[in-house]
This record gives C-alpha cells, structure tokens and sequence, in this order.
C-alpha cells in the first residue's frame, strides 16, 4: 500500500505519483531531482525537456555509483568498531587458552 504520493511539475510535465516511501522522502527526492535539472539548465545548452531529463538522470546516477563505491572503499566507523572489538575479544581467548 502506497504511504505517499508526490505530485511532479519538472521540464512542462505535470504528473502525481504514489510510492510506499514518506511524503517527507518523497520531497526530498524530488528537490534534489529539480535541483540536478536546474543545474543543467544553468550550466549548459542543452534545451529540449527530454535530453535534460535524460542528463539529470544520468548525473543522479552517476552521483549514486560513487557514493556507493566510495563507501564500499571506506569501512563505516560501526565496522570498524566491531572489528576492534571482535579482535580484543580473540586476544583475550588466546591469553586464556596460554
């Protein structure tokens, strides 16, 4: 069942959509949809409403694989947290065992 619904005004498209996330999240995506799409538009030439929707996709996508990268390449502080204390804790075995 569907908790939000958005509706969508970007590029002369008008449109609602409903999705099993929060309205807040929602929002949230959509502002930084608009905001990729602002950029482009600033920032370049392009003008036909598909090839700047297409390009924001794209820049959100690539945005996505880098973060995704870069936290695989970085354990989380959690991560390494628990790596600590998985090896304090085989230490304290081995000097209970010797």
């Amino acid at each position: 069942m569907a908790k939000g619904s958005l509706q969508i005004d970007v590029l002369g498209t008008s449109f609602a959509i409903k999705a099993d996330e929060s309205p807040e999240y929602l929002a949230q995506v959509y502002a930084k949809y608009r905001a990729t799409v602002a950029h482009i538009e600033k920032n370049s030439s392009v003008e036909d409403p598909l090839k700047i929707a297409i390009l924001a996709g794209i820049l959100l996508a690539d945005e996505t694989t880098k973060e995704r990268a870069q936290r695989r390449d970085s354990p989380d502080k959690s991560d390494l947290a628990e790596v600590e204390r998985l090896a304090l804790d085989m230490i304290s075995r081995i000097d209970q065992v010797l």
